[in-house]
């Protein structure tokens, strides 16, 4: 993936080449130095916005009484008070 620069000039007057070099990665078009807009192919733009499992779907786990999990008893003081004098 190759990520180009751009300045609104060199967008400007040259879109046709700007929208080439978006199927090789990002083009970061700048205005006075400073990034203002990116443009991407529609691929990877729907790769960016697709819909993932949210956390709370995540942390459901619908198959977890399958889990069988017993976590070890703790022997050591998981804190100490601390000495303030």
């Amino acid at each position: 993936m190759t990520i180009t620069t751009v300045t609104s000039r060199e967008f400007n007057q040259d879109v046709s080449r700007i929208k080439r070099a978006a199927f090789n990665g990002p083009v970061f078009i700048t205005d006075r130095g400073h990034p203002a807009h990116v443009l991407l192919t529609i691929q990877d733009y729907q790769k960016l916005t697709e819909i993932k499992e949210s956390i709370i779907d995540l942390l459901a786990m619908p198959d977890a009484a399958d889990v069988d999990f017993e976590p070890e008893k703790l022997n050591k003081h998981i804190y100490r008070p601390e000495d303030l004098d």
